[in-house]
């Protein structure tokens, strides 16, 4: 059995920066999860779609990591999700070339009893109605759900995604996103709205300004590691998200104290996936690394100092 489970998109992803372009490379976002919950030791299992035109070495690449992809439906005769983009000089704000839907288009889950009784759920950003069809699909409600979605889904599938929301325990969305679904301005505001909603813990991600844990009258900030150079954005959020997941699966504690832990896991893991392409710096990254730059965010927020 997998203990955490993970629903998003394996697709391919065609990226420009101002550093250089890719061709068709790996991406999606159950592929930067689960390659981020990866570090953790963490036994997971993807439940997404491709089309017959998907390498089997990409899905050999997961599977090294004790990623199962069983639940990766194969469309032999359809053509995969496919995403390209172009990053402003910033690396702030891109542009959306390409969304081709393909095999996502029609996307019907199906959860293998193999994964019906997952301790951890993480739904990746997709279709709301596809999420919540995975959560039905369980045997029982898993110790913690966690759900990142987009402006996208506020747009075009609200009433969907408000039902998934009432859901979850927690959620993970960007500080824009978090003022659309709310209504409100102030980020502290927007999470006191988004709890009523259903979920116990919202967190808020800024991007190269950090993220924001809020938990009842508890908030926590862990800030960004300011890097020298940002090579490319795509993904980081669902690295983060993967960390974040990673670690509550790994340790088991989901109090607010390891939540804190958590989002420092995430951002950790976020800051490495943006120095090169896609998931390439993902599939090298060793843990060696990952404890050096852990004791970098611990200076980096460590203090002394005298309260009267």
């Amino acid at each position: 059995m997998s203990k955490l489970l993970i629903v998003g998109t394996v697709a391919f992803d065609a990226i420009e920066t101002p550093f250089g372009k890719t061709d068709k490379i790996l991406g999606g976002s159950a592929s930067y999860i689960s390659l981020a919950a990866s570090q953790f030791g963490v036994k997971s299992g993807i439940v997404s779609v491709v089309g017959g035109d998907f390498p089997k070495e990409y899905l050999a690449k997961l599977n090294e990591r004790d990623i199962n992809t069983d639940a990766v439906e194969i469309i032999e005769d359809g053509k995969t999700f496919f995403w390209s983009g172009k990053y402003h000089n910033d690396l702030n704000s891109r542009d959306t070339l390409i969304t081709d839907l393909n095999v996502l288009a029609d996307f019907k889950p199906v959860v293998s009893e193999k994964f019906k009784n997952a301790e951890f759920l993480l739904l990746g950003n997709l279709h709301p109605a596809v999420q919540m069809d995975v959560i039905n699909q369980l045997n029982s409600k898993p110790k913690l759900i966690a759900l990142d979605t987009m402006n996208f889904w506020m747009d075009n599938a609200l009433e969907d995604l408000m039902k998934v929301i009432a859901k979850i325990d927690v959620i993970t969305i960007n500080d824009e996103e978090a003022r659309q679904l709310s209504g409100e301005y102030s980020l502290v505001k927007a999470a006191q709205k988004i709890h009523k909603m259903g979920p116990e813990y919202v967190v808020i991600k800024k991007g190269e300004h950090g993220a924001l844990l809020f938990h009842e009258e508890n908030v926590f900030f862990a800030p960004a590691l300011p890097l020298e150079e940002v090579f490319d954005p795509t993904g980081a959020g669902d690295t983060f998200a993967g960390g974040f997941i990673g670690h509550l699966a790994k340790t088991e504690d989901i109090s607010f104290e390891n939540m804190k832990r958590a989002v420092i896991a995430g951002s950790n893991l976020a800051s490495f996936c943006v120095e090169k392409f896609g998931t390439e710096r993902m599939e090298d990254l060793s843990s060696d690394e990952i404890q050096k730059r852990l004791l970098q965010f611990k200076l980096l927020t460590q203090f002394e100092i005298e309260i009267n």
